[in-house]
């Protein structure tokens, strides 16, 4: 019985940890947006993203759209990797990043899928994938570090 507790409290951890990640993601991806284009010759759809969370805030259901937007296209492939990561016990920072990095791209092409033929998409593309690693590392700290299904033999205290 105590198996069965120790693997939902592992799924509980690992649904938490999605869904912080994906806010994080999603704050992290303004403010890239945001240094950005304070860059010279930055292009002007750049200043766009920089009002985004003001209309979040003034219009929470456009806020509450992103997020669950944001949680759609990313869940399948967020959903393998923790999969991957719970059943081989992968704990490292750097692999939560990649895993992260890799679900926002997959999830970018899924809501544009002629990207790679698009030159200005490149870069939006690297910038979610950017966000995707900072996603990541919230996740690795929220549900990584102990991650796997499997009960460890020495429990750690406190």
């Amino acid at each position: 019985m105590a198996t069965i507790g120790y693997v939902l409290k592992r799924i509980l951890m690992v649904l938490a940890g999605y869904l912080v990640a994906v806010l994080v993601g999603l704050i992290a991806l303004v403010v890239i947006y945001a240094v950005l284009s304070a860059l010279p010759n930055a292009p002007a759809y750049f200043d766009l993203m920089g009002v985004t969370p003001i209309m979040a805030l003034v219009v929470p259901p456009v806020g509450m759209f992103v997020y669950f937007l944001t949680v759609v296209v990313t869940g399948m492939q967020t959903l393998v990797f923790a999969l991957i990561a719970e059943f081989f016990s992968l704990r490292s920072f750097w692999l939560h990043m990649l895993f992260g990095g890799a679900a926002a791209a997959a999830g970018f092409m899924l809501l544009w899928p002629d990207a790679p033929d698009d030159p200005e998409r490149w870069a939006d593309m690297s910038i979610i994938a950017g966000a995707g690693l900072v996603a990541g590392l919230v996740y690795w700290l929220i549900a990584g570090r102990d991650a796997g299904f499997r009960r460890p033999l020495i429990e750690r205290s406190g």
